[in-house]
């Protein structure tokens, strides 16, 4: 395994030396010395970046970490930035154990940046493919074991009413934590599509029972598609953020307590969020090997930038409220 650049310096003859040599790159990738490249944005100050300097930085294979407090045009050119280097810490921890699945995703976040909803959902789902035939996630699936799942929960997997001109979904499996399964995927789908279908429904409101909102796709199904190509092509007719996103404008969501991978990668994809006090966010993907496909690239990217997306997927850490709040992750508190 190779190990980390500790420090990169920043000044501009430096990166213009790196920019100027083609083999530079090879040096900054999981497959050659350094899988990531930690640099002191802060030594930049106000300077200009050259464009090659920005160029060279967004076709590194490998996560770029901006170490500085402000923004500046360093900073902005990363893939993410933290205020001092002791914040690397999570961030290498958890690249050193998935560095190919880290440098897909900062890969496509670099791709989709400014692309429409649709082609980024489609980037997003190939590369989520590529990477369930990639060793890391295989290593994971040979070690996962399936655990029991729960039955104590009775009707259909989305509640659905109807009330004058509003639909009101909730997804219904609380006693498996609201995992994104199969069954509730195909829920969500159904009932989106009558949304989009039937032009007098002016708005939905998306909610959950129980004490979470979703804990995200269940491990139990990771991979169960005939082949990653097959999948692929499931997502691309039966994703429930895509159809969220076309009728996003009368949708909104409330959510509570854990909001974790397709959790929060679902509903960021409404016009509103309300989130209830004490609700956190993560995005867990890169233990497994894998990205955000759910459409969390796209729709969280959306609402707060690459570069805190790209924080939340490699640190894998937990956003508590006000701070999504802060982002713009979640649009509103709601209190009973």
């Amino acid at each position: 395994m190779s190990t980390p650049l500790t420090m990169a310096r920043a000044d501009p003859e430096q990166l213009l030396i790196w920019a100027a040599d083609i083999r530079s790159r090879r040096r900054f990738s999981p497959l050659g010395e350094h899988f990531a490249l930690l640099v002191d944005a802060s030594a930049f100050g106000d300077a200009e970046l050259p464009p090659e300097v920005g160029m060279w930085l967004r076709e590194l294979p490998c996560p770029v970490i901006a170490v500085a407090a402000a923004v500046n045009a360093l900073s902005a050119a990363c893939d993410t930035r933290i205020g001092e280097t002791a914040q690397a810490a999570s961030l290498i921890a958890t690249i050193e154990q998935a560095p190919i699945t880290a440098s897909v995703l900062v890969q496509l976040l670099r791709a989709i940046e400014n692309v429409p909803v649709e082609a980024g959902l489609t980037a997003e789902s190939l590369a989520y493919a590529s990477l369930q035939s990639g060793p890391e996630f295989l290593a994971w699936q040979r070690t996962h074991r399936p655990g029991a799942r729960p039955t104590d929960d009775s009707g259909p997997a989305v509640l659905i009413e109807r009330n004058d001109e509003t639909l009101r979904l909730r997804l219904n499996r609380p006693s498996q934590r609201n995992a994104m399964t199969v069954e509730m995927r195909d829920a969500l789908c159904e009932a989106l599509e009558l949304v989009l279908m039937d032009s007098s429904i002016r708005r939905v409101t998306i909610s959950a029972s129980g004490k979470c909102f979703s804990t995200g796709g269940d491990p139990d199904e990771f991979g169960t598609a005939p082949d990653p190509a097959s999948a692929h092509l499931i997502r691309s007719l039966s994703l429930p953020g895509r159809l969220l996103a076309a009728c996003s404008a009368r949708a909104s969501a409330e959510v509570h307590g854990a909001c974790i991978g397709s959790g929060i990668e679902f509903p960021a994809f409404a016009a509103e969020i309300r989130a209830r006090p004490g609700s956190y966010f993560q995005l867990p993907e890169l233990r497994y090997g894998l990205i955000p496909g759910a459409g969390g690239c796209v729709g969280i990217s959306r609402r707060i930038g690459r570069q805190r997306t790209a924080w939340m997927a490699l640190s894998g850490q937990r956003v508590k409220v006000h701070q999504a709040l802060e982002w713009g992750l979640v649009d509103a508190l709601l209190f009973d």
